[in-house]
């Protein structure tokens, strides 16, 4: 072994990590004219290039890595990895950084080539762990030794969950898939992770550890790779497991090994700490105080190989590389992948024919040491190697076409995170063939594209990690509350919540609605953010909703209470039928005084409309004067919100004097046959109110929605009860319902009828009702009257009468209204209403009319009007043989069912005789049967039916003159 100890000052600078060792060796480069430095990564090797272009500039530093070559031509100093370290340059100062790799079973043959042979021309310096002691002393004579102290303590803090780890950590694994899937887990519950692996691209690697610096993300996951030197700012440091693959098998990690990745916590004076997470085993009592105290066992065996080469065929440079050694402080490397690579070329006839001295034995070796950077098969690395030593050996050069087609197809950024990194992986082939001098035409056409490429792919590759491991919305927020700085909350138009331009959600009313994208364990960070900055923004609307004009608010069918578009409340019952209580939607987050004045805001709101709405109601119900049994049926109305049949409460309003009528009259009660009401309480707003209070005293859930206003009759759904119907304001007759008021007008007109004897649907009846004729005889039905159909011959129109000096007759039937029958056009249908499917429920005719003044009656023709219309040309007489056209007529006759027993079924019937009508001459009002000639009743309780055909005494009418049938049916009337 050759003795250099005489070549300058040689020393070793040892001990544990965070004592400023690799700072050290830089500085005592800078202080001489050329030096160099080889590192273990790439990444430390371009970190440190960039400290050193930083205070020298880019002209006289050099970077030269497997995959990168930078060399400008005033080159002063060098920055490399070990394994690129140029030999035989001279400069005045070299290093190598963390010698203790000297016993990697993978490379640290290199390391310990850098240990015999590496030397400056005036100073020597060898970086690392204090285990390596011994071995320097042995192996180079006169080595002065440096002892340094760490500048921080480091504490062991055992196990702790993931989602529990402290701020600014790094967790530390040794596979791919636990890295992502401890990745993916910080992204839900912190916003995600840096990731950081020695086989990402320098651009990509610097990025990543760019969003952990700057505090975009609060956690680093890293492989074992950070314990090469990386200087990051890391608190505390995780192992997510204890055992690596060393390239050949699964083993524990050496104790030296955790210490140099756990002695990443800390930086400089910062007391740092190290553990485990809740996958790994805690660490056992004495292996934590040795890595506490950095007392480890010194390593006995450097792994080495011979550089001295034979190149004078395959077989003697293999022979050369696995020459054996006798120093006891040196073991054999096991075989290397350029060796196997070596082996499996040289074995093949048509490399073997090629090599035929030692520069093509040369040339081979070069080419086997290219790193199998793809890390596919043995094999397929070896086919690639022997194509591209066929080039070299052929034209001296890799074909520019050959290169370009391979380039091309790596050249794409689209895919995921795996596909991705193995394109950066190919890639660096490729950037490790342009590296090397001589190896194609235009080195710097090469080497640029290949770089290019290889920005690009790590750009791609750094976004997908970003984009895959981190959330920037939560991670911002959690910097943001964790330095105890203000949140200052966006609210746009749309209600859209952005806090430091992050979107979280959007805010309606006093509720934040989050942002549906967020995952669960995103959800509470999201959170807790927009409560922070939200809580300004909800004393303000509570002091702007609190200073609002009734006029902005209203009140759902579904008791819903609205700010404007926004929901911010909902009634539910209180402790009295027209005192429901407001419960208000606040966020709890908003705090007691801002939930306190919207639910105040929110019951004035209600308890002034109930008042102004049911005023009629609440002013009956404080009239001190109404007493007694008068005092009764205004509580009876009061609980029925202004509206009671009259069935329930018939004895109590058949008792009641006149005083007492009058008192009840005074607040707009209106005795009906059929109900009991208030009619001011029948317009649209009362109604709808009406309903939303009595759903909540009945404890419904889903509360009924109201009819649509100005309609006279609606259908009769099964699905709805009687009550329901009352409440709306209207009763229930057949497949219909009519509006309470109608019916009491209706039944106004039914009092001038002939109930017992039979009558037909005047003009008037239809109109108010506004049905057709066959949906007025099924109401009529449902209301007990016993409905006969017919048909008849139509009385045909004259035509009209010739221009005279006769006054115009105005035809003044309300529009809409049918005309009665017995008329032209009787049974024709408004031609707006819809049309009457057989066996269906009628559709709603929408008839409007007002609420509370009952419709004009149609105007009645003058009493000065002729019975008999002026004289006009005869109608043409049909011809003989033709079928007259027939039209359809009904008539109404009332017929009340009885219950067991023979009594009316309807309780407001008893003792009254028919709906509206008074008892006819000849019926005993004591109940018994009227008489006729010879004792017989002359009527019986048998559902009759009777035509409008004229009566024998009555005068005939003109079939050809409408206006002497008008005036007919006004005189029988």
């Amino acid at each position: 072994m050759q003795d250099l100890s005489g070549r300058g000052r040689v020393a070793a600078v040892l001990g544990p990590t965070n004592t400023g060792k690799t700072h050290y060796a830089i500085e005592r480069m800078l202080a001489h004219r050329t030096g160099m430095i080889g590192l273990p990564l790439r990444l430390l090797a371009r970190e440190v290039y960039d400290k050193i272009v930083a205070l020298r500039g880019p002209s006289v530093v050099a970077l030269v890595t497997g995959e990168e070559r930078i060399v400008p031509e005033r080159t002063q100093y060098w920055v490399c990895t070990v394994e690129a370290m140029p030999m035989g340059l001279g400069t005045d100062f070299l290093a190598v950084d963390e010698i203790q790799l000297c016993g990697d079973l993978e490379r640290g043959h290199v390391f310990t080539d850098r240990l015999l042979h590496a030397r400056g021309l005036h100073e020597t310096l060898f970086l690392g762990a204090d285990t390596m002691r011994n071995a320097i002393a042995a192996l180079v004579p006169r080595c002065q030794f440096m002892r340094r102290e760490r500048f921080s303590e480091l504490v062991y803090a055992g196990s702790k969950k993931i989602s529990r780890m402290p701020s600014r950590s790094a967790i530390v694994g040794f596979s791919v898939d636990n890295l992502y899937a401890t990745a993916e887990l910080l992204r839900r519950q912190k916003g995600g992770a840096a990731v950081v692996m020695g086989a990402l691209s320098p651009r990509t690697r610097n990025a990543q550890v760019e969003l952990y610096q700057n505090g975009d993300v609060d956690v680093l996951v890293a492989t074992d790779a950070i314990g090469m030197g990386l200087n990051l700012d890391i608190r505390h440091v995780a192992f997510s497991g204890l055992r690596k693959f060393d390239g050949r098998r699964m083993r524990d990690l050496m104790p030296n090994e955790l210490a140099q990745i756990a002695g990443r916590a800390g930086r400089h004076t910062q007391a740092g700490t190290f553990g485990v997470t809740g996958e790994a085993p805690p660490l056992d009592d004495g292996l934590a105080q040795a890595i506490m105290e950095h007392r480890f066992a010194p390593v006995r065996k450097l792994q080495w190989r011979n550089s001295d080469l034979d190149f004078g065929s395959v077989a003697r440079l293999i022979a050369s590389l696995e020459e054996r050694t006798d120093d006891e402080w040196l073991a054999r490397a096991r075989e290397a992948d350029d060796l196997k690579a070596l082996k499996d070329l040289g074995a093949r006839s048509e490399i073997a024919e090629r090599v035929r001295d030692a520069r093509d034995v040369k040339l081979l070796w070069d080419v086997c040491r290219i790193p199998d950077f793809r890390g596919i098969s043995h094999a397929e690395h070896s086919d690639l190697l022997g194509r591209i030593f066929g080039f070299l050996h052929e034209t001296g050069r890799v074909p520019d076409d050959w290169l370009a087609r391979q380039v091309k197809r790596i050249d794409r950024t689209d895919g995921d995170i795996d596909t991705l990194s193995k394109r950066l992986a190919y890639i660096r082939t490729w950037t490790y063939v342009a590296q090397r001098s001589g190896w194609v035409d235009d080195e710097t056409h090469w080497r640029g594209t290949t770089r290019a490429v290889e920005d690009r792919l790590s750009d791609a590759l750094h976004g997908a990690l970003t984009q895959r491991f981190v959330d920037r919305r939560t991670s911002v927020l959690l910097r943001r509350l964790k330095q105890k700085e203000s949140l200052v909350a966006d609210v746009n138009d749309k209600g859209e919540v952005t806090v430091e331009g992050q979107v979280l959600g959007r805010i309606s009313g006093f509720r934040f609605l989050q942002d549906e994208t967020a995952s669960p364990d995103e959800a509470k960070t999201l959170r807790q953010a927009a409560m922070a900055a939200l809580r300004p923004e909800f004393h303000l609307r509570a002091d702007r909703m609190y200073n609002a004009p009734d006029t902005e608010f209203d009140l759902t069918e579904q008791g819903g209470l609205m700010w404007g578009e926004m929901a911010v409340g909902k009634l539910v019952a209180g402790p009295e039928v027209l005192r429901p209580t407001a419960e208000a939607f606040v966020e709890e987050e908003a705090g007691a005084e801002v939930i306190q004045k919207v639910q105040r805001r929110l019951q004035h709101y209600i308890d002034r409309r109930i008042a102004a709405q049911f005023e009629p109601l609440v002013a009956m119900s404080r009239d001190e004067t109404i007493t007694g049994l008068a005092r009764g049926v205004a509580f009876r109305l009061f609980e029925g919100f202004g509206i009671v049949p009259r069935t329930e409460i018939a004895d109590d309003i058949k008792a009641l004097d006149q005083e007492a009528r009058g008192l009840l009259r005074k607040h707009g009660v209106r005795f009906g046959q059929f109900t009991i009401f208030q009619p001011a309480l029948l317009k649209p707003a009362p109604t709808r109110l009406r309903l939303v209070l009595w759903g909540l005293a009945q404890g419904m859930d889903e509360l009924p929605d109201s009819p649509p206003p100005g309609l006279v009759t609606i259908p009769n759904d099964t699905a709805h009860s009687r009550e329901y119907y009352t409440m709306a304001g209207y009763r229930t007759a057949g497949t219909r319902a009519i509006r309470i008021d109608m019916l009491e007008r209706l039944a106004d007109m039914l009092r001038g009828q002939d109930t017992r004897g039979g009558f037909e649907a005047t003009a008037d009846m239809l109109s108010i009702t506004g049905l057709t004729l066959e949906q007025f005889a099924d109401l009529m039905g449902g209301l007990g009257y016993k409905a006969a159909r017919g048909e008849r011959a139509k009385v045909k129109a004259a035509p009209e009468p010739a221009a005279t000096d006769a006054p115009e007759t105005v035809d003044e039937t309300p529009l809409g209204a049918t005309v009665p029958t017995g008329l032209e056009g009787a049974d024709t249908p408004d031609p707006e209403a819809p049309t009457e499917v057989p066996g269906e429920t009628p559709a709603e005719t929408p008839v409007e009319a007002p609420s509370e003044a009952p419709a004009e009656p149609p105007t009645e023709l003058p009493e000065d009007t002729p019975s008999e219309a002026p004289a006009t040309p005869p109608a043409e007489t049909p011809e003989t043989g033709a079928e007259p056209e027939m039209e359809v007529f009904y008539t109404f006759a009332w017929a009340p069912r009885r219950r067991a027993g023979g009594a009316p079924r309807d309780r407001a019937d008893a003792g009254r005789g028919a709906p509206g009508g008074k008892p006819k001459s000849g019926r005993k009002q004591g109940g018994g049967k009227p008489r006729g000639k010879g004792g017989k009743p002359k009527h019986d309780d048998k559902p009759r039916s009777f035509s409008s055909a004229p009566k024998k005494k009555e005068k005939a009418i003109d079939p050809d003159n409408p206006f002497a049938a008008l005036a007919a049916l006004k005189d029988r009337s």
